[in-house]
């Protein structure tokens, strides 16, 4: 979370979650990091497409893209969250925001994501750099595989944009705690035995109220297991005004338009003693019994013979 501070701006954010077809994913699931890559690519050039365009915005945004793979139930979901500036930089680099209300029709969001992710599966089945095994092998089929594009463009795949951030410290805690989460937390384990783990998950029929669930073991770790991203695979990634290489420029040119300060670092340069005592009082130099200051451990002089 300290670390993404000098990344936020004080300005509208927006939260959006992009999903592909429940049916699409045995296919994902056999061919993981093509097919998790493309939804980042299908995501970033929908928004950048959009964004750029005068009709919406006319500039260029700034975002960041975070895939998750589960449902609540660990069941396999894959999605990818963006949280979205809901302003940018024009050609001219003018600042540009339409304020607080999304600028973005839902509807032509989700009919251009739908065609640039079923254009990019449909390259790489043309191909052959696909992979199908399991419930992904009838797909091997080129009539199975046409069947399972035109399902997919028949569907309404409708992206859920919730609700603006209330200020950039909101930002701050999102980027802190959901973007790591994992398929699923100890808080959520209610109890376990020999056979069985019973654990909470969110009924969203009930709106979303928790209930317990109850599986085997062997379930149980099936299902974290298949939540675990490809090796190297990196969940977390920058776009446009967030870009790695050209963030500083652009934030400092931000901000200056906006007049907004720059929430800095609190724990930068700082040894892990120091960060302990600045976020959670813990002074570990100092003895719990006696109240004794314990300093740096000596160090030994070599032994001579």
């Amino acid at each position: 979370m300290d670390k993404r501070r000098e990344d936020v701006l004080e300005a509208p954010y927006f939260h959006v979650v992009f999903t592909v077809p429940q049916e699409l994913n045995p296919l994902i699931y056999s061919n993981q990091q093509l097919l998790y890559d493309a939804l980042y690519h299908s995501v970033s050039a929908t928004i950048n497409e959009l964004t750029t365009d005068t009709k919406h915005l006319g500039a260029k945004v700034g975002y960041i893209c975070v895939l998750h793979t589960w449902g609540s139930e660990m069941n396999y979901h894959p999605h990818v969250h963006v949280i979205l500036l809901g302003g940018g930089l024009t050609a001219k680099n003018q600042w540009r925001d339409k304020g607080t209300a999304f600028f973005l029709p839902v509807t032509v969001l989700s009919k251009l994501f739908r065609s640039k992710y079923l254009a990019e599966l449909k390259y790489l089945w043309e191909e052959k750099k696909l992979q199908f095994h399991g419930s992904s092998e009838k797909f091997r089929n080129h009539y199975t595989f046409k069947e399972l594009l035109n399902t997919c463009y028949e569907k309404d795949w409708i992206p859920h944009c919730k609700k603006t951030f209330n200020g950039a410290q909101s930002v701050i805690n999102y980027l802190g705690k959901y973007t790591h989460r994992i398929a699923i937390s100890n808080h959520r384990i209610i109890r376990m035995d020999k056979d069985t783990v019973t654990y909470y998950v969110k009924d969203y029929r009930e709106e979303g109220k928790w209930r317990e669930h109850t599986i085997s073991g062997v379930e149980f770790i099936r299902r974290f297991f298949m939540h675990v991203p490809p090796r190297r695979f990196v969940r977390i990634r920058h776009y446009g005004l967030l870009c790695s290489r050209s963030k500083t420029k652009h934030l400092a040119l931000c901000r200056n338009l906006l007049g907004c300060k720059q929430y800095l670092s609190r724990l930068k340069d700082m040894e892990a003693p120091q960060m302990l005592e600045t976020l959670y009082g813990i002074k570990v130099t100092v003895c719990k019994c006696c109240g004794g200051h314990l300093g740096k451990p000596q160090q030994r002089m070599p032994l001579r013979i």
